[in-house]
């Protein structure tokens, strides 16, 4: 067994000992390895409203374990409560804060383990980067997923709701029962939103035990699962397995396979990439274009499929898509079980898991093949993401493909630009939006902004029949996992850096050609130019272009847009170089 961290720092803090006396420990716990059971437990969401019972479960498994749990928490914060106001651009710096507190309380206690417990978009993500950068060992307990509501309602029905209500479409009346109804437990949202996402991408990394992603929140088994995972991080405490022997190239290359088969939140080409960042591997936003190429569509959840994401752990889960990707995936990649990902599979298969919740299916006369696609016979022979570039994104942005129809895979229309999306929302929903319009919003990225998603204004635009399948919607600024219709995000280098997106005027043409990854601008006003012409007249405009001043001069998110590097590289903060 390695020597206990904890135990060292008896010997130099004179008070530690009594000061953990005072809160209740007996003696015999000083001893014991101390665990970090860390949750994001709070008030602030349906996903984290629970997760305060998963961390009670925890530490009693911890105990069981002959450990001494230390339970903290950072409760992280909503998108969806975001959306609309100003708070949605701390939601990516609040990944970055996370990790720091996480840090903070792990390295101020010289703990020797951490159990990390979470469910959402950036708490997720946020216990990652922690796990990697303390690099002690680790296991991540997701929270599990929401119920659908009555007839299948969802969160994601609620913006569409939204704007019929202001179009008075529908009353209040009835957009107050389909609010009322579209939450009806606690856990993630029911889609495959980047809160499922990230869930599913955490098992899939290794890093959370085999089964555990998007288990019911509301449900003994998501109790007893915490149960186990605290038994397994004194394992891995005892044989010295650590996130970097599981965290490695391989593992974020079969995170992306995953992501391809489920058709998995754009947000996950942030993520993933801070995270290589953390652990010193190479890794951007543009390999997950390559993988989805080559890697079948499986998951049949919204909003691009059918079912609600609770459904996909009664179809198996994650061992199930996985072991439909198999023939593609890293095999020998070592996990939190103590096991490579090939053996966790034929245990798994052995012990006839894929099959253990289907029951839940029969009460709706569902297959689970019917949720997950066999890999022989997928929804689609690739993924959902693409990775354009061009003159509009030299450093590249991020389609959801899936979400477009045939018409919009190859698109040209004139560019209306504007500088925040509050502009641009007032804009599409008061009808000044024509069809064949580029929609541009920049200033949005990660340092003029801080990336917000931009969700509610694409679904803005796919509510308007004249527009959803007439206009594109490109920004620097990001998307929800439910975003639908013609959204480009991500686009690199961002407005307030001097990227191309900075030197577009109203009238330009903008094309837009998926097949080929394209995204061009490929008119000045309206008129047809070449390449050549085209860079002279952006030349031209850069000369009389200055960066704006910056946004914020204050508080978290001045540090923040200082220091965030390019959305591609996955909007982690870098100190500057010296």
């Amino acid at each position: 067994m390695p020597i206990a961290r904890s135990q060292r720092i008896r010997g130099l803090s004179a008070q530690a000992d009594s000061l953990r006396l005072g809160m209740g420990w007996s003696v015999d716990d000083l001893a014991k390895p101390q665990v970090l059971v860390n949750s994001s437990a709070g008030e602030a969401h349906p996903g984290s409203i629970h997760l305060d019972q998963l961390a009670a479960q925890a530490g009693i498994g911890v105990f069981e374990g002959g450990g001494r749990p230390i339970s903290t928490t950072v409760s992280d914060i909503c998108d969806g409560i975001a959306q609309g106001h100003e708070g949605m651009n701390y939601s990516l710096a609040f990944r970055e804060v996370m990790a720091q507190l996480v840090e903070i309380q792990a390295q101020s206690q010289q703990v020797d383990a951490l159990l990390l417990i979470s469910s959402c978009d950036k708490s997720i993500p946020a216990h990652l980067l922690a796990a990697a950068r303390l690099n002690i060992p680790a296991v991540l307990l997701p929270g599990g997923s929401m119920e659908v509501g009555p007839a299948g309602l969802y969160q994601g029905d609620i913006p569409g709701c939204f704007f019929k209500l202001k179009k008075e479409h529908i009353s209040a009346a009835e957009f107050q029962q389909t609010s009322e109804d579209a939450t009806p437990t606690c856990g993630a949202c029911q889609f495959m939103g980047t809160a499922s996402t990230m869930q599913v991408l955490t098992e899939a990394l290794g890093l959370a035990l085999p089964g555990s992603a998007l288990a019911p929140a509301n449900s003994n088994y998501i109790l007893r699962g915490a149960r186990q995972a605290a038994k397994q991080i004194l394992k891995l405490f005892k044989t010295g397995i650590t996130p970097k022997d599981i965290l490695t190239q391989e593992a974020l290359e079969n995170a992306i396979m995953v992501h391809a088969a489920i058709g998995g939140s754009s947000n996950a080409a942030l993520h993933l990439p801070a995270l290589a960042h953390e652990l010193g591997l190479r890794l951007d936003a543009l390999r997950f274009d390559p993988i989805h190429r080559k890697i079948p569509y499986l998951a049949n959840i919204l909003p691009s499929g059918a079912y609600p994401a609770q459904w996909l752990w009664y179809a198996g889960g994650v061992p199930r898509v996985m072991w439909e990707l198999r023939d593609y995936l890293h095999l020998k990649v070592l996990t939190v079980t103590g096991k490579t990902v090939g053996q966790n599979l034929d245990d798994w298969k052995k012990a006839g898991y894929f099959d253990r919740y289907s029951g839940y299916l029969e009460n709706y006369k569902v297959k689970p093949e019917q949720v997950i696609y066999l890999a022989k016979k997928p929804i689609s022979k690739a993924g959902s993401l693409a990775v354009l570039k061009g003159s509009l994104a030299p450093e590249g942005a991020l389609i959801k493909h899936s979400a477009l129809s045939p018409q919009m895979q190859k698109f040209c229309g004139k560019a209306r630009v504007f500088d925040s999306e509050e502009e641009a929302l007032a804009a599409v929903t008061g009808g000044a939006i024509s069809p064949n319009t580029a929609v541009i919003v920049r200033y949005e990225g990660p340092r003029a902004a801080g990336m917000p998603e931009l969700y509610l204004l694409s679904q803005a635009i796919c509510c308007q029949p004249e527009l959803a399948d007439a206009a594109v919607l490109i920004t620097d600024g990001r998307f929800s996992g439910a975003a639908a219709g013609p959204a480009i995000g991500h686009v690199s280098p961002e407005a307030f850096a001097g990227g191309p997106l900075a030197l577009i005027e109203d009238g330009d043409l903008i094309e837009l050609d998926v097949q080929k990854r394209r995204l061009d601008i490929v008119g000045i006003n309206g008129t047809r130019l070449n390449d050549s012409e085209i860079q002279q007249a952006l030349a031209k405009r850069k000369t009389c272009w200055h960066s704006p001043p910056p946004k914020y001069s204050r508080g978290v998110l001045s540090i923040y847009t200082r220091l965030a590097t390019s959305a591609m590289k996955g909007a982690y903060m870098e100190a500057p170089s010296q």
